[in-house]
């Protein structure tokens, strides 16, 4: 494209998106069509796999200079707002406005979708299971601090399934009504949060009183409130609850990232990208967990994660909750979960779900 004046390349680019917003049309009246027929075959509007499929396809047509990151970013929107144009949906997500499961559902979902707070990790699953919202979005780890064991709880009985998975890196400001660190005296965030963050709270504040909340967002909106007082939360809690950024980016460990899933009724296609989690026990004898989880070895399948976890049904009783690659249609992961089950205590399949994309 030779350069010939500015305006003639203002008028070049003109004329693209003038045919961008032609073909955008042309797809919203696409997704229109394919919303009737989901209506009239009682089709979810919303399907992680497919909606998984169509990044990944467009991920491999992007021939540059555009960023695939940046193209899927795109695309989330455009495919959020195609959904809405089918039939609006409800997520239920754990925290207030602006706390970090509601920053991973709008990353997930688009900023097309209705969003309801819940107080509690277990609103969230009960509001899905009843039916009051069409999914909800729950933390389950912390690349720092570990499991979320609220949300193993309520896998360990929920008849919902995790449908996908959200990684969301966490970026942690110190926010304020204040104007400078010096007038803080009270630091609120939720106790993940301050952990994340305490060696910048040691060096910078160390004479300020560092107090737990339920959540980032919960103390994002309580300083709003207060003199003296600073979160530690995200930039969206400042920009919601009205505060000042007094310092960015204080986690004290820059690889920080929470895994989230996506919680919803009936099952997600396979991918080809895909996790299956499950959770089991095993007898009490010498050798279980090692002839449970042989199968995965002798067929040569990778278990991504594999973590134990106390029953509450009585002391030092555990199950263990794993995920492994592949999708529970798989042959070779339906072999050898029929396997482990026969050879466990207890067995369910929490869900199969395309790979979410991690965060480096």
């Amino acid at each position: 494209m030779k350069a010939t004046s500015l305006e003639g390349l203002r008028a070049q680019l003109k004329k693209i998106d003038r045919d961008i917003v032609r073909l955008f049309n042309r797809r919203a009246e696409m997704s229109q069509v394919i919303g009737k027929f989901k209506k009239d075959n009682d089709i979810d509007i919303y399907d992680p796999a497919q909606e998984a499929r169509v990044l990944r396809y467009l991920g491999e047509l992007n021939e540059g200079p555009l960023p695939e990151a940046s193209l899927k970013t795109i695309f989330r929107e455009i495919i959020s707002t195609s959904r809405a144009l089918q039939k609006p949906i409800e997520v239920a997500y754990f925290g207030l406005e602006a706390s970090f499961t509601h920053l991973a559902a709008k990353s997930h979902f688009g900023d097309t979708t209705r969003y309801i707070s819940q107080p509690q990790i277990g609103r969230v699953f009960t509001a899905v299971e009843k039916g009051e919202v069409d999914w909800g979005v729950v933390p389950r780890e912390n690349s720092l601090e570990g499991s979320v064991n609220m949300t193993l709880d309520q896998l360990f009985s929920t008849s919902l399934k995790i449908r996908a998975e959200i990684f969301l890196r966490i970026s942690h400001c110190l926010i304020s009504a204040e104007d400078h660190p010096d007038a803080v005296k009270t630091v609120y965030s939720h106790p993940q949060a301050l952990a994340q963050c305490q060696r910048w709270l040691r060096e910078n504040l160390p004479h300020a009183v560092v107090t737990a909340v339920d959540s980032t967002s919960a103390a994002a909106k309580m300083v709003s409130e207060k003199a003296g007082a600073a979160a530690i939360g995200s930039l969206l809690a400042a920009q919601t609850y009205g505060l000042k950024i007094i310092s960015r980016g204080i986690e004290d460990y820059p690889m920080n990232v929470t895994r989230f899933f996506v919680i919803g009724k009936g099952e997600s296609q396979a991918t080809g990208k895909d996790k299956t989690s499950i959770l089991f026990g095993t007898p009490n004898v010498p050798g279980a967990l090692y002839h449970t989880l042989k199968p995965f070895a002798d067929r040569g399948l990778n278990m991504a994660k594999i973590e134990s976890y106390p029953t509450k049904v009585g002391p030092w009783e555990f199950v263990f909750f794993v995920d492994v690659e592949g999708h529970q249609e798989d042959q070779e992961i339906r072999i050898c979960l029929e396997e482990m089950k026969s050879k466990s205590t207890l067995f369910k399949i929490l869900g199969s779900y395309p790979r979410g994309e991690e965060v480096l």
